[in-house]
C-alpha cells in the first residue's frame, strides 16, 4: 500500500515539474526591467549655421520640445527690455477672467518713465482684461504691466516675485525680473535661452497665440477716452506690407532699450513644425545695418536655417510588432504573444538622419502571465533623441487563455488516489472475507473431528 501511494505521488511531482518548465519562460526572464535608455544624439548630424548671427546672444529652438537647434552665447545674461512683456501676459492671462473689468490706477499710469512706450490711458479709466492684452503685447503698453501688477499681487514688489516663481517652474536658471514690463533696471535680466523657454510655453496657450499674431488693432473709445485708438504690431516679421515680412511667422513680441539694444522673440511654422527663435543685444553692425534691422535679418536667418535642415519625420508606427514573448501559464495556442506598439511617434529630426539608426529601450512589466486581454499595456517603448524622451505604451496583440492543465493534472491526481484508496478498501475486505473463510474452514474440521 505505501508503495503505491509513494509512487502516485512520485508521478504527480514529475507532472508538475513537466508544467512548470513548460510554461517557465516569461517576459520578465527574457527582458528585465531597462535601468538606463539609450540616447540618440542627432543633432550633432546637422550642418552648422553658414551665416554669422550680428546679435549678442540668440537661440533657435524646436518649440514642441525646447531642443536647441542652433545658439550665440544662449546662456549670457542680458536685458530682455519689453520681451519681457510676454511673462507678465501669460500669468495676466492664468489669473485673470478675460472679460474682467479693471480700472487703472494713478500709480500705475505714472509709473512709467518718459521716453518709453504707452497706450496714453488714463486714471480712472476702465478695461476688460483682453483688451488690456491686445494693448499690451500688439503696442507694447508698458503702463499695462503695471495695471496687471496691481490688479493680480497688489503691487509691482510682489508680482515681481510670482514672475520670478514663474520663470524657475518653466526652468529658467538665469532669470531675474524687478517690474513687469522690461523697463531697464540692473537687477532685471534674463538670457536667449531662458526667454526661448518662458515664449515656449506662452505659445501653447491660444488667447496668447491669437494676441501676438495680430498685425492691426483697434480699441474703441472709454468712458475717459472718448476716441476709437489704433494700434499697429511693432513686429514687422509679420506685416505683409513690410520689407521684413515672414510668411511663415506667428508673432510674438519685440524690445527695445538703450541698455538692452534691440531684442525679438519670433515664433514661425511651416510644414507641421514651429520654431521659435530669441534675439537680445542687437546693434548697429560694421557695415552699417542698423540693430532694429539686424534683429529681423538674425531672426530670418535662423528660421531658415531650421526649415531647411530638419524635417518632421515618423521613426515609430502604430501597431508594429515589437517583441514576441512566451507567456507564462498560458495554453500552447495561445501562448506565443506579440508586443505592438500603441502610438505612433515622430519628431523634429536633421533631414539627413536616417531614422532606421535610432536605437530604442524596451521596458517591460515584471509580472506578464495569463490571462491577457488584447490592447492590454504590458510595457513601454523609449526612443530618447537628443535629451527627449519619446515613448509609446507595449500592447498584446491578441488575447492570451490561461491554461488549465494544472488544474487537469490536479483533478487526475485525485481521481487515481480515489481509485487507490477504493482499490486497497477492496482488496482489505477480500482479506477480511477469506480469512474469514479460513478461520471458518478451520472451526468446522476441528467440530467434526471431536464428534
Amino acid at each position: 500500500m505505501k508503495k503505491r501511494i509513494f509512487a502516485v505521488m512520485i508521478l504527480f511531482i514529475t507532472i508538475i515539474n513537466i508544467y512548470n518548465l513548460s510554461f517557465a519562460e516569461t517576459a520578465s526572464s527574457a527582458d528585465s526591467l531597462s535601468t538606463q535608455v539609450v540616447d540618440n544624439d542627432t543633432i550633432n548630424t546637422v550642418e552648422k549655421p553658414g551665416f554669422d548671427i550680428n546679435s549678442e546672444e540668440a537661440v533657435l529652438i524646436d518649440a514642441k520640445t525646447g531642443n536647441v537647434l542652433a545658439q550665440k552665447n544662449m546662456d549670457k545674461q542680458a536685458y530682455p527690455a519689453s520681451t519681457t512683456k510676454i511673462l507678465t501676459a501669460i500669468i495676466a492671462i492664468e489669473k485673470l477672467n478675460l472679460n474682467d473689468i479693471i480700472t487703472a490706477s494713478n500709480s500705475a499710469v505714472m509709473a512709467i518713465p518718459v521716453g518709453y512706450s504707452n497706450a496714453g490711458i488714463k486714471a480712472g479709466e476702465k478695461f476688460d482684461v483682453k483688451n488690456l492684452l491686445q494693448m499690451f503685447l500688439i503696442h507694447s503698453a508698458n503702463e499695462v504691466g503695471y495695471i496687471f501688477a496691481e490688479k493680480i499681487s497688489g503691487n509691482v514688489d510682489e508680482f515681481s516675485k510670482l514672475m520670478n516663481q514663474k520663470a524657475s517652474e518653466l526652468g529658467c536658471k538665469n532669470t531675474h525680473f524687478t517690474n513687469p514690463s522690461g523697463i531697464h533696471d540692473p537687477d532685471h535680466y534674463s538670457t536667449a535661452y531662458d526667454m526661448a523657454l518662458i515664449a515656449k510655453y506662452c505659445m501653447q496657450n491660444e488667447t496668447f497665440r491669437s494676441i501676438v499674431s495680430q498685425v492691426n488693432y483697434k480699441y474703441p473709445a472709454t468712458n475717459l477716452y472718448p476716441q476709437e485708438r489704433n494700434f499697429k504690431n511693432t513686429n514687422d516679421l509679420i506685416d505683409p506690407s513690410n520689407k521684413y515680412y515672414y510668411e511663415y511667422a506667428i508673432g510674438i513680441k519685440t524690445g527695445y532699450t538703450s541698455q538692452a539694444k534691440n531684442c525679438l522673440i519670433s515664433g514661425a511654422q511651416k510644414d507641421g513644425i514651429e520654431l521659435i527663435t530669441v534675439i537680445l543685444g542687437a546693434d548697429k553692425t560694421a557695415n552699417g545695418l542698423l540693430g532694429k534691422y539686424v534683429k529681423y535679418e538674425d531672426t530670418i536667418n535662423l528660421f531658415n536655417y531650421g526649415f531647411n535642415n530638419y524635417q518632421l519625420k515618423d521613426f515609430q508606427v502604430a501597431n508594429t510588432t515589437i517583441k514576441e514573448l512566451v507567456v507564462k501559464n498560458a495554453t500552447k495556442d495561445t501562448k506565443n504573444l506579440n508586443l505592438v506598439t500603441k502610438d505612433s511617434l515622430s519628431a523634429l529630426l536633421p533631414s539627413n538622419f536616417d531614422i532606421n539608426n535610432l536605437k530604442y529601450t524596451i521596458e517591460l512589466n515584471e509580472e506578464i502571465s495569463a490571462p491577457i486581454n488584447q490592447g492590454d499595456v504590458l510595457g513601454k517603448l523609449i526612443y530618447s533623441i537628443d535629451g527627449i524622451d519619446y515613448s509609446t505604451d507595449l500592447i498584446a496583440s491578441s488575447d492570451v487563455i490561461k491554461s488549465d492543465l494544472l488544474k487537469i493534472v490536479f483533478q487526475i491526481f485525485l481521481a487515481i488516489l480515489v481509485l487507490i484508496i477504493l482499490s486497497l478498501v477492496i482488496s482489505s475486505r477480500n482479506k477480511y472475507k477469506n480469512k474469514k473463510r479460513k478461520n471458518s474452514y478451520k472451526d468446522n474440521n476441528i467440530y467434526k473431528f471431536k464428534i
